[in-house]
């Protein structure tokens, strides 16, 4: 799938979704989750303007039990950076726009 869209991510596919994608920035979430529901537009946003160099996958952590268990997911939500495949950084809770585009930023500068 091109980069700038949001993949809905399975415990099935996690893997091969994330290795496929140069740099992906996976939601840990679930429907009930306000804070969730607060962070979602923001990636929407940033899967937008980084359409070119960016991915944003969702892993529901009520029907993904599996991945969320093996990434140590406790809380969400959970922002866990990707890149090459590989988890590079992450950020726990609801965190401004400017906070997880300077994450990215940084990811895409160290490339």
């Amino acid at each position: 799938m091109a980069p700038g869209k949001i993949l809905t991510l399975t415990d099935a596919d996690f893997d091969a979704q994330v290795k496929a994608q140069p740099l992906i920035v996976v939601d840990f979430w679930a429907e009930w989750c306000g804070p969730c529901r607060m962070v979602a537009p923001v990636l929407e946003e940033l899967a937008n303007e980084y359409s070119d160099r960016l991915t944003v996958g969702k892993v529901n952590v009520d029907e993904n039990r599996q991945t969320a268990a093996r990434f140590g997911v406790r809380s969400i939500p959970t922002l866990m950076f990707f890149r090459d495949g590989s988890r590079a950084d992450q950020v726990i809770g609801a965190h401004p726009k400017a906070t997880i585009k300077a994450k990215i930023d940084q990811l895409l500068d160290a490339h």
